[in-house]
């Protein structure tokens, strides 16, 4: 295989899942890098010239929604990867964008933000009490805001907004108690009145996604009666919900066309994206792009139901913004990702496989086995969350690619407390950080040790947030398997992690991970920072200074200790950047110093920088 540098692999535009049709559907609005930070962009639908509207160096644009009247769009930003994020309302043809909120130090967050005349948006935010996220009724003609749900003191950890009826009478929300325990909520503009749409004892997932374009009902997902999420349609009239369709796997993303034309979904087998449809005047399965092996982020369908853009993600390509015409069945690439001159058939695919571990359950894992033969060094690479999955995409800035064309195997394991492989796996970690995962871990270190082509003594343990606590966990408690470690933005302390989380995660604190006072020798023996004298291999470490969610004392306290008993550790704190990166040159910088450090010790030849 030819070698390329990693700044290749690094070359990336990047396409978040932030993308929303135009009201005529001619322009679809979305959220690139190409300048280097993520700002906002316009293309018209069928491809043509990119439109750049905002040129933020430092703020980062995480949402968007359109104007109903097609001239202005509404979207959200933070700074440095604070978090802290605002509402702006800018022209579609450019110009100074308007500050709607000015809580400096509040989280907001945008859905179908616009009422149907656009004098009226919802948005979620803890503006008057951080540990609130709240749903916010905001009158952009009178400046006035209304609230219109109750909190519960110590109850959901958030009231998010989903969007209005297309008759503009009822707001749509998601209530959520915890990542598994969620319902749906409506408020009635006319008379105030709130319905407990999906009222429910017990956890259960009963998440609304979108409204029925006639407004007699919406489409949420649930797991009721079931391990995955499948789509039901609740009904205003009758205040109860149906079954739509059951996959034996999770529905993700769910979108029905303005004209109530069709319903499109996508379903998430065994960590790789297909989508289906239906033609809701026929009742016809759609015919929709067989897509390869990768995974879709988003997608939005145009009001007339004749297209769909959607952001896509293989293992070979970077996310890359894609639209499919429903009518002719042509499937075109609206923007370029890939940008570094790598032959696509220099990239490789992984194999899905399955190991054993202590308990009798197998775990799913990606393999990404290097071209040749002999004996190879390899990256175990755990992802964040916990509640997250590893799937089949161009992960971590091409860390993994760029590993292999320098003769590194990748595996990533979907440890228990994974999404994607039903309600109770993913519950496994719950209150069990550094517990029984870490043994799903040491059991991914055997099979490794089991492959021939892998060469057991050059194993490296790699993860950011839950994954850097993971890594962190590992050359702690199973120090004789690794020769090397990275941890990103990892906690390093579980008392000390739970205490200074955000505001609005307190409440499900300990039922996810503990309760640092109740809990405290629990979490201590479970928080890596107790183990501290017990690693035996090189360390780097890598943090956001401005990191809400693992804050810098996390890492500053792990690199104290190591450096106090002698320990070989590289610590590196990013000044301008915060629960990872989100300006380009930051990104490359994170990772290159990532496979130098690797290259270095693992490798006899490490390659020039």
């Amino acid at each position: 295989m030819k070698k390329y540098r990693f700044e290749q692999y690094a070359a990336t535009r990047l396409y978040t899942g932030a993308i929303a049709y135009s009201p005529d559907g001619k322009t679809l609005a979305h959220v690139a890098n190409t300048t280097g930070q993520f700002n906002l962009w316009t293309v018209p639908s069928g491809g043509g010239m990119p439109y750049q509207l905002t040129a933020y160096a430092d703020n980062t644009v995480r949402a968007v929604t359109w104007h109903p009247d097609g001239k202005s769009i509404l979207f959200t930003a933070d700074q440095n990867g604070d978090e802290f994020h605002q509402v702006y309302l800018m022209g579609a043809r450019g110009g100074t964008p308007e500050q709607i909120t000015n809580a400096m130090q509040a989280q907001h967050y945008i859905g179908d933000a616009f009422t149907p005349d656009g004098k009226i948006i919802a948005y979620a935010a803890n503006e008057r009490e951080p540990q609130n996220m709240e749903t916010v009724i905001h009158n952009l003609e009178t400046g006035e805001k209304t609230y219109p749900f109750v909190m519960s003191p110590g109850g959901e950890y958030g009231i998010y907004p989903v969007g209005w009826s297309p008759d503009g009478r009822y707001l749509l929300a998601g209530k959520g108690y915890s990542n598994t325990n969620q319902h749906s909520i409506l408020y009635d503009l006319t008379n105030g009145e709130v319905i407990n749409a999906t009222e429910h004892e017990g956890e259960l997932m009963l998440v609304p996604v979108a409204w029925a374009p006639d407004s007699s009902g919406f489409y949420l997902v649930s797991n009721k009666g079931r391990e995955f999420l499948g789509l039901a349609f609740y009904s205003l009239a009758d205040r109860s919900w149906a079954w739509v369709e059951t996959p034996d796997w999770d529905v993700e993303n769910v979108v029905v066309s303005k004209n109530g034309r069709v319903l499109i979904w996508s379903v998430n087998e065994d960590g790789a994206s297909k989508l289906y449809g239906r033609d809701l005047t026929t009742g016809a399965a759609l015919t929709l792009p067989d897509l390869p092996l990768g995974v879709i982020d988003s997608f939005v369908v145009t009001p007339d139901g004749t297209k769909l853009a959607l952001v896509f993600a293989q293992p070979t390509e970077a996310t890359n913004l894609y639209e499919f015409d429903l009518t002719t069945g042509q499937l075109t690439a609206l923007g370029q990702s890939m940008i570094g001159g790598i032959d696509p058939a220099d990239m490789i695919v992984p194999e899905l496989v399955h190991y054993a571990t202590f308990d009798g359950r197998t775990i799913p894992a990606w393999l990404y086995r290097p071209q040749g033969e002999g004996q190879f060094p390899v990256v175990l690479s755990i992802h964040g969350g916990p509640e997250a999955q590893e799937r089949a995409r161009y992960n971590y800035n091409g860390l993994y690619q760029y590993l292999l064309s320098r003769g590194f195997g990748v595996l990533a394991p979907n440890i228990r407390g994974s999404t994607g492989y039903g309600i109770s796996y993913q519950k496994l970690i719950h209150r069990d950080w550094g517990g029984d995962e870490l043994k799903d871990i040491e059991h991914a270190a055997i099979y490794l040790r089991s492959l021939t082509w892998v060469d057991s003594n050059r194993i490296a343990v790699y993860g950011g947030s839950f994954g850097g606590f993971a890594t962190l966990s590992a050359i702690t408690r199973l120090p004789d398997y690794w020769a090397l470690a990275v941890d990103l933005v990892g906690p390093a302390n579980l008392v000390t992690f739970a205490k200074a989380v955000p505001p609005h995660w307190r409440a499900t604190m300990k039922e996810w991970v503990g309760d640092p006072e109740e809990d405290f020798d629990m979490l201590m023996a479970r928080s890596p920072i107790t183990y501290v004298d017990k690693i035996k291999v090189p360390l780097l470490v890598i943090q956001g200074a401005k990191d809400p969610r693992v804050v810098k004392a996390e890492s500053d306290q792990m690199v104290e200790r190591i450096k106090q008993n002698g320990g070989d550790v590289r610590y590196f704190v990013d000044e301008n950047e915060g629960h990872g990166t989100t300006r380009r040159e930051n990104t490359i910088k994170w990772y290159r110093m990532i496979v130098d450090y690797i290259e270095e010790y693992l490798l006899d030849e490490p390659s020039a920088t």
